[in-house]
């Protein structure tokens, strides 16, 4: 029952927020893309990228880590150790990245309770480490269209069980924009413009014929 009195002009508790988040990347190696089925991977590469880019915009924390790397999945795709160029990656020999040590410690060191989630495969090494984080009680949002399963039903299965458990579904423009939330910010508008038209499709395209149109920054 809401209090009428008692409504304000407020955010939920709920939203992420660059102080309240961090983003974890989990084996977006060649060889797990090799057996990517769910959808164009070529798009989630570009979805990759693009959240990666949305944290650094907002220096939201963020940890790095692949699965045999060099004995089988290779290396972290170089679009996403470009963003970062100075991070540390974790390579772990568990498929579940919760039950690597330093993985944990290092997600633990962000002091974040709210962790944003993509990697590949959904339904290996997104859900095990989603179901684990949430076991131990973190709030957890996983970005779809930066995953990817080995077939459509593999991915989408993999998320209902997610979801059935607490984690939350978002995409990586959803969670660029819950993190601007406002057009006002102008600290961090010309960045997000940026992300946006280099990422975001016809949505960027949209802000480029806009600016073209006006001769000034324009979104939403």
């Amino acid at each position: 029952m809401v209090n009428i009195s008692e409504v304000t002009a407020a955010p939920s508790p709920d939203l992420l927020t660059p102080d309240n988040c961090a983003v974890l990347f989990i084996d977006h190696q060649p060889q797990m893309f090799f057996g990517t089925g769910s959808g164009d991977r070529t798009a989630i590469i570009n979805s990759t990228v693009g959240l990666a880019k949305s944290a650094k915009v907002f220096d939201v924390p963020v940890v790095l880590s692949t699965v045999a790397a060099e004995t089988f999945s290779g290396p972290l795709m170089p679009q996403l150790a470009d963003v970062f160029p100075d991070q540390k990656i974790i390579d772990r020999s568990t498929m579940n990245a919760w039950e690597d040590v330093n993985f944990v410690e290092a997600v633990k060191a962000t002091g974040r309770k709210k962790l944003v989630i993509a990697g590949l495969w959904t339904e290996v090494c997104v859900v095990l480490p989603v179901l684990s984080a949430i076991a131990q009680g973190y709030e957890v949002y996983v970005v779809t269209d930066a995953s990817g399963g080995v077939t459509p039903q593999a991915h989408e299965h993999a998320i209902q069980r997610m979801v059935q458990a607490g984690a939350v579904p978002v995409t990586w423009v959803q969670v660029l924009l819950e993190l601007q939330r406002d057009w006002a910010r102008t600290e961090t508008y010309a960045a997000v413009g940026d992300v946006v038209k280099e990422h975001a499709g016809t949505y960027g395209l949209g802000m480029v014929y806009a600016y073209a149109m006006t001769g000034t920054q324009s979104a939403g």
